[in-house]
């Protein structure tokens, strides 16, 4: 019987938040590289693709790379039309070509006026909270007047009662100061504390057998419930548990007495 679940998290965190945890997760791919734009749009790549097995999520991000001839900032600015054609066979599951062609002109549009990606997340009323960031973003993700209808599905948000798995996690790569050196801690706007941890199916059900979560459905308050008592823990850095929570699912497959 586990009795004391902050300081059975705390050593799972322990266990996890370290430099080997990188070499099997999708998080390898923004460590790939230094320039800050680099990391910024193949680590958002990486997470809109983070579904199914990670060896297979690995190497689709790293045909993706070579397809951008292994710079994707110098990529997205500098290439013309005749560029594109190579990225007209890249997919990963239901991603395709017409949305990979939408990343791109978005990525070009944005890059053309600010130097960060944080700069997209951030709602003009001040209001940084998740909930707030992540509506902000899908709807400017999808200000450009030629967006695809299809590409919708692949940037979910809060207003959809989605969990936002993986913007949560490109959020928590991005956002979280990590001195174990997994999450980059890039962005200073959006604060640790405010982040809401990425909830997928091995997170879920590990959270319900530690009674992190009581809500039965899986949609974004149950991803909101779950970091409210990740934030008993740990008010300033709840999604670090994220570690601990994965791991456990995926890498002990549930063989934990509770």
């Amino acid at each position: 019987m586990v009795t004391d679940v902050k300081a059975f998290l705390d050593a799972k965190v322990a266990q996890y938040n370290r430099p080997e945890f990188i070499q099997d997760d999708p998080v390898c791919i923004p460590h790939s590289f230094t320039r800050k734009q680099d990391i910024e749009i193949i680590g958002f790549w990486a997470a809109i693709l983070a579904w199914g097995q990670r060896k297979t999520i690995i190497s689709k991000c790293r045909e993706l790379i070579a397809l951008m001839d292994g710079a994707p900032y110098d990529f997205i600015i500098n290439h013309q039309e005749p560029d594109l054609k190579k990225l007209l066979y890249f997919k990963h599951r239901t991603f395709n070509d017409v949305d990979t062609l939408y990343f791109i002109s978005f990525f070009r549009q944005h890059y053309e006026k600010h130097e960060s990606l944080e700069d997209a997340f951030l709602p003009l009323s001040g209001d940084f909270s998740a909930e707030a960031v992540l509506n902000h973003f899908r709807s400017y993700f999808f200000s450009l007047p030629d967006y695809p209808h299809r590409t919708k599905k692949h940037v979910s948000s809060p207003a959809q009662k989605s969990t936002c798995k993986r913007l949560n996690m490109f959020l928590r790569w991005m956002v979280r100061q990590d001195v174990c050196g997994v999450d980059f801690g890039l962005w200073n706007r959006i604060r640790p504390a405010d982040l809401i941890c990425p909830c997928d199916l091995h997170v879920d059900r590990v959270a319900r057998k530690l009674k992190l979560i009581t809500r039965k459905q899986t949609d974004w308050q149950t991803a909101v419930e779950l970091t409210e008592q990740l934030r008993e823990f740990d008010p300033n850095d709840p999604v670090k548990y994220d570690f601990a929570l994965f791991g456990l699912g995926v890498e002990e497959k549930f063989n934990f007495k509770l």
